[in-house]
């Protein structure tokens, strides 16, 4: 990591920070998680993400991170029992995107959140990467994120509104192949170049480490995963950012030595230009792990202490300084 670049801030925990601040609570009967409030209760979320506004933080997320077509389908209120149609749902994404710029400080940019496919199965699997075998394959994949993604280039002026594009809590290495893959160069002959996918907006992709070894859900080593977050080969648009989330505190100083290492072994084959950016955010938590079939917090018998002057000794480490 370049010890001249700046830290920015990002905000985080906004699903935790509903329930603690607000009161909301979630269960199997709001599968979009925070964004059932652009449904619910607009009110609310623009408090709670306000909240983070006023820090101010540098980076803020929309409130996007669990949508998809299926969990909107599955979505149920007294205005629309059978659930809200794929037509429906850009209506709601622009109100997200309105949200985060509504509060957001004027220096602030906007991140558009983006969960994993895990996110969005019914118990979430970002944590376990065990997808079903119609979402296994990068070409599965990668079809399913660029649908998904449809839904959000429906937004008005969205290059325009938007700093970056930050695929979260990713645990399978064909899910970042996937990414990268949607990603690409518009072609000379394409005029509409208006899509975000054709590097006009910058993206990072994090990663989740959950349980005691140093590598994704699905077994990929470091090296692995950094090769399939910068090499060259799956997309010419490189990824602003790499990094972690969602990941125990302790974890991080070895995580950031082993990707640091293979990020410079890619650079000093000639696969890289420059160096990314990384992207910490993990669990703000003191050692528990959130449990996914009981949608609640659960405590370890040895607790972890996961402070501010941890992560910001972490960084300054990381930074050489």
């Amino acid at each position: 990591m370049d010890g001249d670049s700046p830290v920015l801030f990002l905000d985080g925990g906004l699903g935790t920070s509903l329930e603690d601040n607000y009161g909301v609570k979630f269960d199997e009967h709001t599968p979009l998680w925070s964004s059932h409030l652009l449904i619910s209760n607009p009110g609310v979320l623009r408090a709670c993400q306000r909240d983070f506004g006023n820090v101010p933080v540098d980076i803020l997320l929309t409130a996007t991170y669990q949508v998809s077509a299926e969990a909107f389908a599955r979505t149920r209120t007294p205005t629309r029992p059978k659930g809200i149609s794929q037509y429906e749902i850009p209506y709601f994404l622009e109100l997200a995107v309105s949200i985060a710029e509504e509060v957001k400080a004027p220096t602030t940019r906007v991140a558009l959140s983006l969960g994993p496919y895990g996110a969005c199965m019914i118990p979430s699997q970002e944590y376990s990467g065990k997808y079903d075998a119609e979402h296994n394959s990068v070409d599965q994949l990668l079809d399913w994120h660029r649908a998904r993604f449809r839904l959000f280039e429906q937004i008005d002026r969205l290059r325009s509104r938007i700093g970056f594009i930050a695929f979260e809590t990713v645990p399978k290495i064909n899910e970042i192949k996937a990414v990268r893959k949607l990603f690409a160069s518009a072609p000379s002959s394409n005029l509409d170049t208006s899509s975000v996918l054709h590097g006009a907006v910058p993206y990072w992709i994090s990663c989740v480490f959950p349980g005691d070894k140093h590598t994704l859900p699905d077994g990929s080593t470091i090296d692995q995963v950094v090769d399939a977050l910068l090499n060259p080969d799956y997309s010419d648009i490189v990824p602003w950012g790499i990094g972690i989330n969602c990941t125990k505190v302790a974890k991080l100083p070895e995580l950031i030595r082993m990707y640091e290492s293979a990020v410079s072994r890619l650079a000093n084959a000639g696969r890289l230009k420059t160096w990314p950016c990384l992207i910490l955010y993990p669990d703000g938590t003191n050692g528990e792990v959130y449990d996914t079939t009981t949608k609640a917090w659960r405590a370890p018998a040895s607790r972890q202490v996961a402070v501010v002057s941890d992560i910001m000794s972490i960084i300054a480490s990381s930074k050489g300084g």
